[in-house]
């Protein structure tokens, strides 16, 4: 025994290389039966060492080789329109992604807000894993970046409903994406598509409510802007408008510069009848009296929204704690009364 060996502490050394030695062996014969398994068409092997390589990174903290791993595998499995195993790999991504945490140089994690979007696209809408991807994902991103995630993220998310023709889920997200020129186009062709003549007014004025509920006053302007400017039925195109609703608009954005409490009360009354034709207007303009107007929150009791809710039930999650009245819940849409009420 020589010297060094001698002073050399037990289980210290020789022992620690030879175990990661050994781990990395194994790892490497690993890769090269999944590279077998995926080129043989064994994708549920496949699937499972892939799982397998997951959590052997993971436990030992190597995420940037697990994330980079598992990206490369969710793209080979849609390629191989293997989705379920593909929307798991996904799934793994953001559980890497959690036990990671934030990087200190990369603040925004802007790189995988456009590699998720790329996966979710690959996946399809039978994919009956990919809506609590959807989820997942958009719970990390409010992680990284603020209480409703990132708006790119939710842009790359509408796009793919808007695709395939839910137009329910892609404004939702469309809602969150901060680009109000995009959400006031997606307006009027919503409108046109699914509105009476009537409603023109009524599809701005409550998504214009809510964004300003949201304390994005920079994407309500330019949604009101767009809406506006092109919707080809808005019977005029600038101040003064036909439409008293988007008159109220108009005051009501100026009033936000001024922060003119009195005004703001004198312009509810005053398009009171007009604010009337749907009943959730009156929760939104509260919330935006608290906001804008320093007002005293009111006890706010949920009705029946006119529209069904521009954006669906979104608004009763992302208000929650607003005040402690108010809570999640679902409003059942109504049938359409008139062609003042709701849609189709």
């Amino acid at each position: 025994m020589t010297t060094a060996d001698a002073e050399r502490p037990v289980g210290s050394g020789s022992s620690t290389s030879s175990s990661s030695t050994a781990n990395q062996r194994g790892v490497s014969r690993v890769l090269a039966k999944l590279s077998h398994s995926l080129a043989e068409g064994e994708f549920y092997e496949a699937h499972m060492m892939y799982r397998t390589l997951y959590f052997r990174y993971t436990a030992q903290k190597r995420y940037q080789d697990c994330l980079d791993l598992l990206f490369d595998g969710a793209q080979k499995l849609i390629e191989k329109e293997q989705e379920g195993s593909a929307a798991d790999l996904c799934l793994l991504l953001v559980d890497t992604l959690e036990k990671r945490g934030p990087r200190p140089e990369d603040t925004d994690n802007f790189e995988w807000v456009p590699r998720f979007g790329a996966l979710i696209r690959g996946l399809s809408a039978t994919t009956v894993e990919r809506e609590t991807l959807i989820h997942r994902v958009v719970k990390w991103s409010t992680t990284v970046h603020g209480q409703f995630g990132h708006p790119v993220l939710h842009k790359l998310i509408a796009h793919v409903f808007w695709t395939e023709g839910n137009i329910e889920s892609a404004r939702h997200h469309y809602l969150l994406c901060q680009d109000g020129s995009l959400c006031g186009r997606v307006l009027i062709e919503i409108s046109q598509s699914k509105g009476f003549h009537k409603e023109v007014d009524l599809f701005l004025v409550q998504a214009v409510l809510q964004q300003l509920s949201l304390k994005d006053r920079k994407t309500a302007d330019d949604m009101f802007s767009e809406y506006t400017r092109y919707h080809p039925k808005v019977l005029r195109h600038e101040f003064p408008y036909k439409e008293p609703l988007i008159n109220f608009l108009y005051f009501l954005f100026r009033l936000i510069d001024t922060k003119s409490v009195m005004g703001f009360r004198a312009l509810r009354k005053l398009y009171d009848p007009s604010l009337k034709r749907d009943a959730s207007f009156h929760k939104y303009l509260t919330k935006i009296g608290v906001i804008y107007f320093d007002e005293q929150p009111e006890q706010v009791h949920a009705g029946t929204s006119g529209l069904g809710g521009m954006f669906g039930d979104i608004f009763n999650q992302l208000m929650q704690g607003f005040d402690d009245e108010d809570e999640v819940q679902s409003r059942p849409q109504r049938q359409r009364q008139n062609a003042n009420s709701e849609l189709d």
